[in-house]
């Protein structure tokens, strides 16, 4: 997973996965879901992310439970 916040452009762009995008949606607006040619969610984009999210450079991830832990360290 990536995530990057650009500041110039006021987008936080989420990657949850390295495939491509074959379709992009916006879902609700300023928030545009991307979808790989399977269907799945490949990531997402929020536009104007300084007036949606508090903290759009911080990021805080937290791993809960064991399978969890397994999971993340893959």
């Amino acid at each position: 997973m990536k995530v990057v916040y650009d500041a110039e452009m006021d987008t936080l762009t989420i990657t949850l996965r390295d495939a491509p995008v074959r379709e992009s949606e916006e879902e609700r607006s300023g928030v545009i879901l991307d979808h790989a040619a399977d269907g799945a969610l490949v990531g997402l984009e929020i536009l104007d992310a300084s007036r949606r999210v508090p903290k759009p450079t911080a990021v805080e991830i937290e791993v809960l439970g064991k399978a969890a832990e397994r999971r993340a360290a893959e």
